[in-house]
């Protein structure tokens, strides 16, 4: 059973969530916040598997509180749940750990499958929506090669950075998908990555996409 908090400032978007993710086959809202440090307090007493984190509530924003529950509970996935569009923040709670964001006007069918997603300990990648969010928020590039990354790893962290999936760039690549793997692994510890949104990150700052 999968654990799940949901943190909002809205009682109807919570209670929305609740009733949709608490109707999922595997999952069990264990606790509700309102504020960023409810969440931090929820996550500490509950211990959620994962957290659906709004960015703009009072008294901490979902930034600073997704950047204590990583800091604390390393095993517990933060995913935010933005209206993209307002959300200025949504990239610096990517950095500070959240393993992916979706919309609010998501469906509720690609919510659930969202939050599989987040909770089997992969990231959430739109990738356009991903694109635009990085293009407008991420800072100055850097120089590629200061990476100190081989030029193998460069290319899947392009195709990463495109959004394709493993088994997409062993295609593209032409090579078998444990090769693939162990690349975007090496990349994750040579970038010091939390997730492949990370990897998405670290390419649009080196400019190579």
């Amino acid at each position: 059973m999968i654990r799940v908090l949901v943190a909002d400032d809205h009682a109807l978007i919570r209670a929305s969530f609740r009733r949709l993710i608490d109707s999922a086959p595997g999952f069990h809202v264990v606790g509700e916040a309102a504020t960023g440090a409810q969440a931090v307090a929820s996550a500490a007493r509950d211990r959620p598997d994962l957290v659906l984190m709004d960015v703009r509530m009072p008294q901490m924003d979902g930034i600073e509180a997704t950047r204590r529950i990583c800091a604390d509970r390393p095993r517990t996935r933060v995913l935010i749940v933005t209206t993209f569009d307002l959300d200025e923040y949504v990239y610096g709670a990517l950095r500070a750990g959240a393993a992916g964001f979706l919309l609010k006007d998501t469906p509720p069918a690609e919510l659930i499958r969202s939050v599989n997603v987040i909770a089997s300990g992969e990231s959430l990648l739109a990738p356009t929506a991903t694109r635009r969010l990085i293009q407008r928020f991420v800072s100055p590039p850097s120089r590629a090669d200061g990476l100190g990354i081989a030029e193998r790893e460069r290319e899947v962290l392009v195709l990463v950075a495109r959004g394709l999936s493993n088994a997409e760039i062993a295609r593209s690549l032409h090579v078998c998908l444990s090769t693939v793997k162990t690349h975007v692994s090496s990349l994750l510890t040579k970038l010091g990555a939390r997730t492949r949104v990370h990897l998405v990150i670290a390419a649009y700052e080196a400019h190579l996409v």
